[in-house]
């Protein structure tokens, strides 16, 4: 499972039994966090996940800021709160790619910014199946 964490909206995916494919879950709209954190534990007790991938927000240089803080602070809670392990993903420029992804597809304006989060969620797991299955 993975998770694209905003203060407005949060997008979900998942992926395949076999780790190779990431498709889109839900966009959860909450801003209030112990709610989101409990519907994304909902979600991950449903959907029997092993491990919950958030998307990690870095500067363009690589370094940290500090909604990187804020990121981890939230894994760390879904964490403790599901009991499921928490991996972080590096997501510089993911919400540029689904923005891009989702313009090709002819997806715009109001469809477009219910969707890009989900969308979003999919490259973070993508790129982390990707990485972890090339070792």
């Amino acid at each position: 499972m993975a998770v694209d964490y905003g203060d407005a909206r949060t997008g979900v995916a998942f992926s395949d039994l076999g780790e190779s494919l990431a498709s889109p879950y839900i966009v959860i709209h909450e801003k209030y966090m112990p709610r989101l954190i409990e519907k994304l534990s909902e979600i991950a007790k449903k959907e029997c996940a092993g491990k919950i991938i958030v998307g990690l927000p870095r500067n363009m240089d690589g370094s940290y800021g500090f909604r990187s803080d804020a990121c981890r602070d939230f894994g760390n809670l879904l964490s403790e709160k599901t009991g499921i392990p928490v991996f972080f993903q590096d997501e510089r420029l993911t919400t540029v790619i689904a923005h891009e992804v989702l313009s090709a597809n002819g997806v715009s304006g109001k469809k477009r910014k219910q969707k890009v989060d989900s969308v979003s969620a999919v490259i973070i797991l993508q790129s982390y199946l990707d990485k972890n299955n090339r070792r």
